[in-house]
């Protein structure tokens, strides 16, 4: 019997076949837990982490304790555009890790495009 974790890990081993950060365009992950978001900018020749967001991160943390989740998501997406333009990051691929587009992660996408990242 698959679980919904498994199906999850399967669709996002399809995706990450095509899916791969360069310097140049590096890839943005999206991970979502039961009650908080995290999104991070990766460059995966290198294998660092360039920029990191999340509803834990200590300027979001005050403002998102009484949005709903999907404004929670929002915001996220507008910080880590804000922090891509100050690492000169324009360009980013997206990566929903096996997510369906929908929802808190497609906010987070639509937040981060409207806010001026490319993808």
């Amino acid at each position: 019997m698959r679980t919904k974790l498994d199906m999850r890990l399967r669709r996002k081993n399809r995706i990450r076949k095509r899916i791969h950060g360069t310097p140049q365009k590096p890839r943005l992950s999206v991970f979502r837990s039961a009650r908080h978001i995290y999104a991070q900018v990766v460059d995966d020749i290198q294998g660092t982490t360039l920029v990191t967001a999340s509803t834990q991160s200590t300027s979001l943390r005050q403002d998102a304790t009484g949005l709903s989740k999907t404004e929670a998501a929002k915001k996220v997406g507008e910080l880590l555009a804000s922090l891509c333009k100050e690492r000169n990051i324009t360009q980013v691929v997206f990566d929903r890790n096996g997510y369906l587009y929908h929802g808190r992660v497609k906010a987070l996408a639509d937040s981060a495009r409207a806010a001026g990242l490319k993808f």
